[in-house]
């Protein structure tokens, strides 16, 4: 019997308010005096119908967060519960526009909180983390380019990437590559989510426009076999999120999700949770889940975490402590 979180794992997807509990967010209005009870269901969970519904939510609860304070606390929050599921190295999408609107100054005083209480639990908790500032399309260019100026502004061994999600039917990537640019010149590792809801096709054109070395979720990749072998021959690195996939509708049943399917293909495939406090989901779990159905062994996950650290964005410093930890655990 694997006990899955017992084993070392990096995770490369992971939205910060995304990994902290509905019942630590539900607290932390309460304490505000903030009335959120609309966003949560009767068991106190979030409440969502689907992919666009989640959005909403997700960025509707934002505003309980807002201060330097706040993020600190989140921080620890998500922290603890990646911790708990054997995650050693993480790398966390955080929105500048949700915490401050995009001011650099303001980003500046959230992201030193963050980084202080990072330094915190890797000392306590065997947890390293490193951000990946992000920033949502369907708010257009001109946020997005602030989000990259932020980013740009607090580049270095803690703000190690830049990427951009929302919803993949607003805006075309030609639109954003003037802040991707902004961002490959502040030398920060590039990802976008992309190939979740849109086609295929729209995978090769975020690669093409954006030049990134990451995409995630891109689960519909599979579907043109064209496109497959694009990234493969490009190397570009898969950050899939296989329950996220079932949880928001994409798929009905975890068997349905192509991810072994780009596994076999050769893709470079690392798996991430993406949202595992909206999807009731963990690291942990999303082992269990694909052992369960699509068997895969001990061999396969050092296989997959392997290519996560060779695609972490963090220094080389970080990565061969890393690496050092992946040996001892082995």
């Amino acid at each position: 019997m694997i006990d899955f979180a017992a084993i070392s794992k990096l995770e490369l997807h992971l939205h910060l308010e995304g990994g902290v509990p509905a019942a630590f967010l539900r607290r932390m209005a309460q304490e505000k005096g903030m009335d959120v009870s609309r966003l949560f269901n009767e068991e106190g969970e979030y409440f969502y119908k689907d992919f666009l519904s989640f959005l909403s939510i997700y960025e509707s609860l934002t505003e309980v967060s807002q201060t330097p304070e706040d993020y600190a606390r989140l921080t620890r929050q998500m922290l603890e519960q990646s911790a708990a599921n054997g995650v050693i190295y993480t790398e966390t999408f955080v929105c500048p526009v949700h915490c401050c609107a995009n001011d650099v100054g303001a980003w500046k005083e959230v992201s030193e909180a963050m980084r202080e209480e990072a330094a915190a639990a890797e000392r306590e908790l065997g947890i390293t983390m490193r951000v990946i500032v992000s920033c949502l399309r369907h708010h257009g260019p001109d946020m997005v380019r602030a989000a990259a100026r932020c980013a740009a502004e607090t580049a270095g061994d803690f703000i190690v990437g830049f990427g951009m999600s929302g919803d993949e039917a607003r805006g075309k990537f030609r639109d954003f590559a003037y802040a991707y640019d902004m961002a490959r010149e502040a030398e920060l590792g590039l990802t976008v989510h992309s190939g979740e809801w849109g086609p295929p096709r729209m995978i090769r054109d975020a690669v093409e426009t954006l030049r990134v070395s990451r995409l995630g979720p891109a689960a519909r990749a599979a579907e043109d076999p064209a496109v497959v072998t694009f990234l493969r021959e490009q190397g570009i690195v898969i950050e899939a999120c296989p329950t996220a996939g079932v949880a928001t509708g994409l798929f009905s049943d975890l068997s349905e999700h192509p991810v072994e399917i780009l596994r076999q293909s050769g893709l470079k495939l690392t798996i991430s949770t993406d949202d595992p406090a909206y999807f009731g989901s963990s690291m942990a779990t999303e082992y269990e889940a694909l052992h369960r159905t699509f068997g895969w062994d001990e061999q396969i996950f050092a296989q997959i975490t392997q290519t996560a650290l060779d695609a972490a964005f963090c220094d080389g410093v970080t990565k061969e402590k890393l690496a050092k930890r992946l040996e001892t655990a082995s």
